[in-house]
């Protein structure tokens, strides 16, 4: 067990240091968007399924409540929180338009529209970030592997460049601390030791 346990540290350690090495200038390219967005009086909206959903969740959490100092609460939606919503447009449409039938009763021009995807292939979300970019929301993507269709298709990408999902998974989390850590130094200042 003990070597499963240091494998598995050293893999998530690599993963992190293969995305800062890759697309650090990309995160920061985020962070200077998200501020922009934030400043004009647009928000951001985050989507993704199962673990991704999740980091949407909690990534606008740590926005809108608070992250690492007290600050005015920042607009952010996780397009994955409302069970009514999902499931009507799920069972009266398609699954593959929860997200971008929120985009278009939601987004606006100037917002930023956050896909997360750790295979950078589902078809949810490619969906809204195409309609993102059609209504002139900024779109940005988390992925994982080689990126899937999604990469190539979002303003901003951000890749972790691992096989291993968790790994992948493990690196997003991290990344979205990051951004919110950066954000909040970029319009409020440093956090306080």
């Amino acid at each position: 067990m003990q070597e499963k346990i240091n494998a598995g540290l050293l893999g998530s350690i690599k993963a992190k240091q293969d995305f800062a090495a890759a697309y650090s200038g990309e995160l920061c390219r985020l962070v200077e968007a998200l501020v922009s967005a934030f400043n004009n009086g647009n928000k951001l909206l985050i989507f993704g399924n199962g673990g991704s959903a999740a980091d949407a969740q909690h990534l606008a959490a740590e926005f809108v409540n608070r992250f690492l100092i007290d600050r005015r609460p920042l607009p952010a939606i996780a397009l994955t929180t409302d069970s009514s919503i999902l499931t009507s447009i799920g069972n009266d449409f398609s699954f593959d338009d929860i997200f971008v039938k929120q985009i278009k009763a939601l987004g606006q021009a100037g917002d930023v529209a956050l896909g997360i995807s750790t295979s950078g292939n589902s078809p949810n979300v490619l969906k809204a970030i195409e309609q993102a970019k059609g209504m002139g929301l900024l779109t940005a993507a988390l992925t994982g592997g080689h990126g899937g269709k999604l990469l190539p298709l979002a303003d901003i990408g951000l890749n972790v460049p691992s096989s291993f999902t968790p790994h992948i998974q493990e690196s997003h989390l991290w990344a979205e601390h990051l951004l919110c850590q950066l954000v909040d130094e970029r319009m409020f200042g440093a956090a306080r030791p």
